[in-house]
Formats: C-alpha cells, sequence, structure tokens
C-alpha cells in the first residue's frame, strides 16, 4: 500500500529529479539539440507496443533505452532481455512508473500502457521534465485529454502522440488534395474496423498472479476484482481500463478522416447504436457498433465489426473513406466515384518514432507529425460515441428506425444500419433475443459539453484512486 506520507515524499523527489534534469540539459556537457547527443529512453508498458518500441527505438542512432518499467515484472524482465540481446546493454528494470521520472538517466519517455494510465503517465513524465511519446488513444475520457494539453504547454516538452500514420507522405498529399478543392464538394467521411474479436471468457471471479502488482497495474482505475481470465490485452473491453474497439484501433482512421479534412472541433451532435452481440462473455464494450457524427451538415460514420465480415467494398476492405463530388480517397489512393481508381499519391509511411527523437534533439515541441491536440480532438471523437451507448438503452430495432427517422439523419446513416442489420443476420444474430443498444442523441458545445444531459457530462471525466490523482 503507498502511504499519503509516502506519496508526498516521493513528489518531492520527482520535483527533485526534473530540476536536476533541467540543470543538466543547461550544463554545458548536455547541449540540447547536439546530433552526437545520448537520449536516455525509458519504455513503460512491455507488451505488444512496448516491444514495438523498443524495437524501433533501439535502431535509433543516439538513443539508448536505460530502463524498462510494467506492473508485470515478468514482462518487463523479458523485455529487458531482448533489448540486452539486441543492442548489447540491458537496461534498469523497475515495476513503479514513478521511478522512471526521477532518475537523470531517462530523457525521454514511450507510454504504452493501457489507456487508463496514458494521462497521468504523460503528464507526471512532463512535468518532470521528460519528453513524451504517448500511444493511442491519448487518453481514457474527453477531460484527461484537455489536462494533457495544458501540461504540454506549461512544460514546453515535445509530446508525439502513436497516430503514425500521419507520417505518410502518402496521405498527407492526398489530405493537400482534397482540402485544395480536389475531391471537390465533400458529402461524408466513414470509418469502418472490421477484425474479428472473440469472447474473452466467461465473467467470474480471477486471481492475480504473483510476479504482478496489482495496484500499480490499476493506478487511477477503480479497485475492481479481475473479472475476466486474462488480465493484459482484454482490458480494452472493461470500461474501467479501455475504450472498446472505438478507442483501440479506430482511433486510427477517425483521426486520419480529421487530418484529411482539416476538421476541427468535436461535431455538432452524435449517437450510436450497437451491442455486444454473438457471445456472453466478461467484455463490457460493443462489438458491433455504429456512431453518427454531424459536423453541420457533413456526416461522419464510425463502423466497428467484431463478428466475421467480408470486406466493405472491392476498393477498400476496411479503414477510413472521404467521399466527394469527383470520387472518394481512402489510404493514399484517389477513386471516381464508379470504384475506379484514378491516382495513388507518391510517399511512405516516415519514421514516426525518428520525428518524435529529431524534435527532442532541436527542442521543437511544435513540429511533431502528430501533436497532443490533434489526438485530443480524434480521440474525444471515440469518448463521445462512446458515451452515446453507455447511455443507451437496449432497443427493438422497429424503435430503432423510428427514431433514426425523427432524428433525420442523413440517408447514409440509414444505409450503414441497413448494412449492420444483413451483417448481424450472416452471422445469426437474433435482435429479438439479444437486441442492440440506441443510445440518446446527444447535442454538443463548440468546447465540446453535452447540451442538457448531466449524465453525459459527468461521463467526460472519471474518479481516480488515491493516490493516482488526475
Amino acid at each position: 500500500m503507498i502511504t499519503r506520507r509516502h506519496f508526498c515524499e516521493q513528489s518531492v523527489l520527482a520535483v527533485a529529479a526534473a530540476a536536476l534534469n533541467r540543470t543538466v540539459a543547461e550544463s554545458p556537457e548536455f547541449i540540447r539539440g547536439e546530433a552526437n547527443e545520448t537520449i536516455g529512453h525509458a519504455i513503460i508498458g512491455c507488451r505488444i507496443r512496448g516491444k514495438a518500441h523498443a524495437a524501433e527505438f533501439g535502431k535509433l542512432n543516439g538513443v539508448a533505452i536505460t530502463y524498462v518499467c510494467d506492473p508485470d515484472r515478468k514482462l518487463a524482465e523479458e523485455l529487458a532481455d531482448s533489448i540486452e540481446s539486441t543492442t548489447g546493454r540491458r537496461p534498469n528494470v523497475v515495476v513503479d512508473l514513478r521511478r522512471v521520472f526521477e532518475s537523470s538517466d531517462v530523457d525521454t519517455v514511450s507510454i504504452c500502457t493501457p489507456n487508463h494510465w496514458h494521462a497521468l503517465a504523460t503528464i507526471w513524465a512532463l512535468d518532470a521534465g521528460k519528453d513524451v511519446y504517448v500511444e493511442k488513444p491519448l487518453s481514457h475520457t474527453i477531460e484527461e485529454g484537455l489536462r494533457m494539453i495544458a501540461a504540454v504547454d506549461r512544460s514546453g516538452r515535445v509530446c508525439q502522440v502513436g497516430t503514425q500514420n500521419r507520417s505518410h507522405a502518402g496521405i498527407r498529399a492526398a489530405a493537400e488534395f482534397v482540402r485544395g478543392g480536389g475531391l471537390g464538394n465533400v458529402t461524408l467521411a466513414r470509418t469502418m474496423v472490421y477484425g474479428r474479436r472473440n469472447s474473452i471468457g466467461t465473467k467470474g471471479k480471477y486471481s492475480i498472479p504473483a510476479h504482478i502488482d496489482y495496484n500499480l497495474w490499476l493506478g487511477p482505475a477503480a479497485e475492481e476484482t479481475l473479472t475476466r481470465p486474462e488480465l493484459h490485452y482484454d482490458w480494452h473491453w472493461d470500461w474501467n481500463t479501455g475504450n472498446g474497439e472505438l478507442g483501440n484501433n479506430n482511433i486510427h482512421y477517425v483521426d486520419l478522416v480529421r487530418w484529411v479534412l482539416g476538421l476541427q472541433g468535436y461535431g455538432d451532435d452524435v449517437v450510436s447504436i450497437g451491442g455486444r452481440v454473438g457471445y456472453e462473455d466478461a467484455g463490457e464494450t460493443p462489438n458491433t457498433q455504429m456512431v453518427v457524427h454531424r459536423f453541420g451538415e457533413l456526416p461522419i460514420i464510425q463502423e466497428v465489426r467484431g463478428l466475421p465480415s467480408g470486406p466493405f467494398s472491392a476498393q477498400v476492405r476496411d479503414g477510413w473513406i472521404v467521399y466527394g463530388s469527383e470520387g472518394f480517397i481512402s489510404g493514399a489512393s484517389h477513386f471516381a466515384p464508379d470504384g475506379q481508381l484514378l491516382k495513388t499519391f507518391s510517399g511512405a509511411a516516415e519514421n514516426h518514432f525518428a520525428n518524435f527523437v529529431d524534435c527532442v534533439r532541436a527542442a521543437s515541441p511544435n513540429k511533431v507529425a502528430a501533436p497532443v491536440q490533434e489526438g485530443h480532438q480524434s480521440t474525444a471523437l471515440c469518448h463521445i460515441g462512446n458515451i452515446s451507448h453507455r447511455l443507451g438503452q437496449p432497443t427493438p430495432l422497429r424503435e430503432i428506425l423510428h427514431q433514426l427517422q425523427g432524428w433525420k439523419l442523413p440517408t447514409e446513416a440509414s444505409a450503414t444500419l441497413d448494412r449492420m442489420m444483413q451483417h448481424l443476420g450472416d452471422n445469426q444474430i437474433d435482435l429479438e433475443r439479444t437486441p442492440l443498444t440506441l443510445g440518446p442523441w446527444l447535442s454538443l458545445t463548440r468546447e465540446g459539453h453535452f447540451r442538457d444531459n448531466l449524465n453525459a457530462e459527468q461521463l467526460r471525466t472519471r474518479t481516480y484512486r488515491e493516490p493516482f490523482s488526475l
């Protein structure tokens, strides 16, 4: 257990460490911006993305991985072994991320934790004088994203978001084409995540292995008994720690839609239709979902399918599409309205990790490919869609159709619902027995607050466990 006194003492140490880091950074021996300066890097979270970060940062010149951290010591030790075998240098292994922020051997940090830790870990790192690469989705709640922006602003540090497709030169050229009017009148944008998601197992009470510090793993999340067989990864499907498939993979695609369109803000209104169907398990988040946003006259539709599915179309299996009077854009390609490929924009994916390191060396926080301000707005669209779902009720299909007509949603919303019904029928889902959840139609202010819905407003943030408070 971490006492309040211990937490205060560690906070003092963190502030002292931050001061030490800045003193070192300003000394003649540490000239920020020199190419031959070795950057000490820490990786927090040692599973899938942590391993990817270790591989990428480990091969960048002038970067040494000095720490790995995970509440699961076994994972941390395994990653340290891998780094040592590849680079010849074994990083320090810790289970408490605060030890990382106190160290003068750490200049930059990768936040590869579960979603519920992203905001607090990033803010603590920035306030300790570290530059941060934080994985997607940026935050676990809307309020967290705003706090992260404030931390970047006050610290002046570099913060890169793991929406790495913003480092793709071909998509950048496609975005310039659309914003320059090449697609004509833009009428619709959509995202699609079609990926099989199996049951995560029967809901019950499961024990935590001895090599995992569950208190640190939970951190700011509510203290709950583990109700699924696997602690790792399946946290995505628990509202206490994850954001469902919208926040897991769809965040990449909605971010690209916003980038290509140059779209700003939270939209005018939103509604979600979906559910967790096809099996009964310990998961809470929907495995089938469509979310409709309206930005003025422009609809944006986010769609998730976790049951077996065919491709969206002959041209696009899944991903994202922006439609206009002159055809549509998906990936780095421009198609005619009839689907004929017209052009693929040149340019390959650039190194998102190298972009972060270059910005750190140059002390140029405004030159990152994926800034925290953009990451927040894209992530917020996922949060807003999930808030509508979480406030919804299981509703018979006929009532859903009646409500959609009353809301006067764009034609493409009804067409997407028809396709969803066909998809569920192909998977033998009986919607009379397991009806979908219809969320409320939520209206938003320019600042991203919900009009006349206190329950929705409360879900913009969360309650934090001491001492892991935002």
